[in-house]
């Protein structure tokens, strides 16, 4: 789906639905969570999107369900582009709610279009004392960021991984988010929005945002250069982990040596059956402590 803009046109469906920002989800939000008899809600959209319906019924359990579908659909679909939603939206006939928001929506395709202009063009190397950016860099850096600053987006955990650890990972959200355990996750890929430099991005949510550090061992997490990344620098946040603020977890068996700057903190073992049917329940108590 493409529409014409000022002198350009969009093309909606090459652009991520992470592209959508927080004042278009809450808008959208609005129009879909509450129950209509004559108008097609969050429900219908779910089932487009592809969820089942216990999942569709699992979501009823939250305040906000649109705002779920989104951040899940996304995390979860090579469909999840700006262009699909507009189609589905389309096909639920909520042309209203296209009306009210296609200037917002657009003005977000914009700018992510110009991050990702701004990203092909050479990069400069910065200062030695720029490596922390400027407090206006950091504002509308995740999905529901208030974009001003006066409200940063707070999480439970961050969650540190390997791409091909992700299967995993979208475990760990169906049993700590989508339960009574109620915990907010970060997500790189799911949460955190495309555009500023990789390293800041991540060293704000760790630093500022999430009061732990979940660490998805593998073979794989020990030959990834963003993962060795965030685990150092949480662990320079609290040395000797007195604040109990990084927590390894193993979820499969290892052939290489675990990794040694993390030997002294309590090991979340997946893969110990004997142990096994406790995991959760360990995980989302330590994330929910205080």
């Amino acid at each position: 789906m493409a529409v014409s803009c000022c002198s350009s046109t969009i093309d909606f469906d090459s652009i991520p639905l992470t592209a959508l920002n927080f004042t278009v989800r809450k808008k959208l939000a609005l129009y879909l969570n509450p129950k209509h008899v004559s108008a097609a809600d969050w429900t219908a959209l779910a089932e487009a999107m592809g969820f089942e319906y216990l999942e569709i019924k699992n979501y009823e359990q939250y305040q906000n369900p649109t705002k779920m579908i989104l951040e899940n659909w996304q995390g979860t679909s090579t469909q999840a582009t700006v262009g699909k939603l507009l189609e589905m939206l389309t096909a639920m006939e909520r042309v209203d709610v296209i009306s009210d928001l296609q200037g917002l929506i657009e003005e977000d395709c914009r700018k992510y279009l110009k991050k990702q202009q701004l990203q092909e063009q050479p990069v400069q190397v910065p200062e030695v004392d720029s490596c922390v950016p400027k407090t206006l860099e950091m504002n509308g850096i995740t999905i529901d960021d208030d974009p001003s600053g006066h409200m940063p987006e707070l999480f439970d955990a961050f969650i540190c991984y390997c791409h091909r650890d992700i299967d995993f990972v979208h475990e760990m959200i169906r049993q700590l988010e989508q339960t009574e355990c109620k915990l907010k996750l970060c997500v790189f890929d799911r949460d955190v929005l495309p555009g500023t430099c990789v390293w800041s991005i991540t060293s704000e949510p760790i630093e500022k945002r999430c009061k732990r550090m979940v660490v998805i061992i593998s073979d794989d997490y020990l030959d990834s250069d963003a993962c060795d990344f965030q685990t150092k620098f949480a662990l320079s946040l609290c040395p000797g982990a007195r604040s109990k603020r990084l927590i390894p977890v193993k979820y499969k068996p290892m052939k290489k040596k675990f990794p040694s700057i993390l030997r002294f903190l309590t090991l979340c073992d997946y893969t110990n059956p004997c142990t096994t049917s406790w995991f959760w329940g360990r995980l989302a108590k330590a994330l929910s402590l205080p």
